[in-house]
């Protein structure tokens, strides 16, 4: 994948399997954002080919990629600050099946994230930054994903919160839902994580389980500190 004449990804080829949490593991610029854009349709890969659950995703338009199940929640959340939250949930369900159960996905949000439900109605700009990121994470779930990607879901906020948003990913996945995750917070991701990739240099240089990465010298040593 490049931008313009400059390629950020090389030869990158990985699997996501069904109904696990898979971390991609990097240093800023390693190209973990980009491969999540590419997978969603908003970058486009120069070569090579992108499937799921047997779909070829290589040139579909982002917004169809979306109605295939795979769902991209990208990094500083994106919000519609100047919408309420229930506005922002409505927003993530605009098409196909998620749009005819957008309703009983709302209460199902709801009862994952009380604390939205008693803000249904204020606007999405004035919330924390941790209702902030649950929003986010909520209008990804409106969209029924199969597969739920996440960019750096605890990026900017205080370190009391982010267990939350960890928890709330692990919870995500228990009701069945796939994820590829990107996170700095090394540590904590492979400690709960199926399987992890290392990308450095738009290249991957490592893969295994969570608990074979935390005890391997180079992960060690690049991304934990010890």
């Amino acid at each position: 994948m490049s931008y313009g004449d400059v390629q950020v990804l090389w030869d990158v080829s990985f699997e996501v399997r069904e109904g696990e949490i898979l971390v991609l593991v990097g240093a800023n610029g390693a190209g973990k954002s980009s491969t999540l854009k590419t997978i969603s349709g908003l970058q486009r890969a120069s070569s090579g080919k992108i499937t799921f659950d047997g779909t070829d995703l290589t040139h579909m338009p982002a917004e169809k990629i979306i109605g295939q199940g795979v769902v991209h929640v990208p990094e500083g959340r994106r919000l519609f600050n100047e919408m309420t939250v229930e506005e922002n949930l409505i927003m993530g369900a605009l098409h196909g099946e998620a749009k005819k159960q957008r309703s009983q996905t709302m209460e199902e949000c709801y009862e994952l994230f009380p604390r939205l439900k008693e803000r249904r109605s204020q606007l999405a700009g004035t919330l924390s930054g941790g209702e902030q990121q649950m929003l986010a994470v909520a209008r990804g779930l409106m969209s029924k994903p199969k597969l739920l990607m996440l960019d750096e879901p605890s990026l900017g906020l205080a370190p009391v919160l982010v267990q939350d948003i960890f928890d709330i990913v692990k919870s995500v996945n228990k009701q069945g839902i796939t994820v590829l995750l990107v996170e700095q917070n090394v540590q904590s991701t492979l400690t709960f994580c199926d399987r992890a990739y290392v990308l450095e240099n738009g290249r991957i240089v490592l893969s295994g389980t969570g608990k074979e990465l935390l005890h391997n010298e180079h992960v060690r040593s690049a991304y934990l500190g010890i």
